[in-house]
């Protein structure tokens, strides 16, 4: 029996004590799936929020971790058409991937364009893609508008502003450090504002104007994400993707966003929320095709630039797990199987 390595937590918990490396059957594919060997995975905070029970979902333990990756293919399930075995692919809203081999769907895996790095292509689907999905899909920015986002110097804030410098809408950043102002002016933010010895309400003010803004995106929530909401213009409208404010949080009770009423009911604002893993299961397949195809498009072409990952052995996994949540730790942790 052929053997792999995986990554498994086997049971809720903190995942510095609950993961460890195990030796598993390599899975083989049924009808219309394939199998992929894979190359690297990014460790996400959101994997390991799904491990200690924090997260939209909770898994069935023991579990495999991981909502991304790169590989080649090896081999084909009956009727796995238009697809061949040696071909370099991503997986699109497949679980499960911190291990050496993944069964998947014919429909869920897509072609790696062939100068594209496997870091890019490792992280293409969760990122990148949230960010033209928010600024395209949900909110249609157009040329001109503002943008106002929190935690702009993340991977989907610096999408954002990539994005907003291609399609022509103005990116209002805000930012926790000071040091990170000029990194997000030289990425074409157009303005930044910085928590750290600024008042969110007033710059924003100064900034946009007598007009404001009008569409803001938040993944921070607690109490910046309820002064973002308050700053909106009249039938502004603010969608809610995260929580990191609350992400060390265990009281359920705190998990909050306080929103000062009087200006969502008289100025007549709306606050809704936005997952990628609800909108990769709900969204009918043309749409989600259209965002995906467009989303690798604009990082073939250089539009979307993705930081490079630190590529980590699965057997140190560990050390990626800690990153994933370190402050400043550089590219975004990837597992790799050499």
């Amino acid at each position: 029996m052929r053997t792999m390595r995986s990554v498994v937590a086997d049971m809720l918990g903190e995942p510095s004590a609950v993961l460890h490396l195990q030796t598993r059957p390599i899975p083989e594919p049924g009808p219309g799936e394939v199998r992929i060997r894979v190359a690297a995975v990014p460790v996400h905070a959101s994997d390991l929020h799904t491990i200690r029970g924090r997260y939209g979902f909770t898994p069935e333990f023991p579990t495999v971790p991981g909502i991304e990756s790169v590989g080649v293919i090896d081999e084909l399930g009956s009727g796995a058409d238009g697809l061949t075995v040696g071909q370099r692919v991503i997986t699109i809203g497949v679980t499960g991937t911190w291990q050496e081999y993944v069964v998947a769907e014919a429909e869920r895996v897509l072609p790696v364009p062939a100068g594209m790095s496997n870091s890019t292509a490792a992280q293409l689907l969760a990122n990148p893609l949230t960010a033209v999905i928010l600024t395209g899909d949900e909110l249609d920015v157009r040329p001109g508008e503002w943008l106002l986002q929190t935690a702009a110097g993340s991977t989907v804030g610096q999408s954002v502003i990539q994005l907003g410098a291609h399609v022509g809408f103005k990116t209002l950043n805000v930012v926790r450090r000071r040091s990170a102002v000029e990194d997000i002016l030289a990425l074409g933010g157009t303005a930044v504002i910085c928590t750290e010895d600024e008042d969110v309400r007033e710059r924003i003010a100064d900034i946009a104007g007598r007009d404001g803004v009008s569409k803001a995106i938040d993944c921070v929530s607690g109490q910046l994400g309820a002064d973002i909401s308050r700053a909106l213009a009249p039938h502004g409208e603010l969608i809610v993707y995260g929580a990191l404010s609350t992400h060390r949080q265990t009281d359920a009770d705190k998990l909050t966003i306080p929103l000062f009423a009087r200006s969502l009911i008289y100025e007549t604002k709306t606050v809704r929320g936005f997952w990628l893993f609800r909108w990769l299961t709900e969204t009918p397949k043309d749409r989600m095709a259209a965002a995906i195809d467009r989303t690798l498009q604009l990082a073939d072409s250089g539009v979307l630039r993705v930081p490079e990952g630190q590529t980590i052995p699965v057997e140190k996994f560990g050390e990626a797990v800690y990153l994933a949540e370190a402050p400043a730790h550089g590219g975004k942790p990837l597992l790799v199987f050499e």
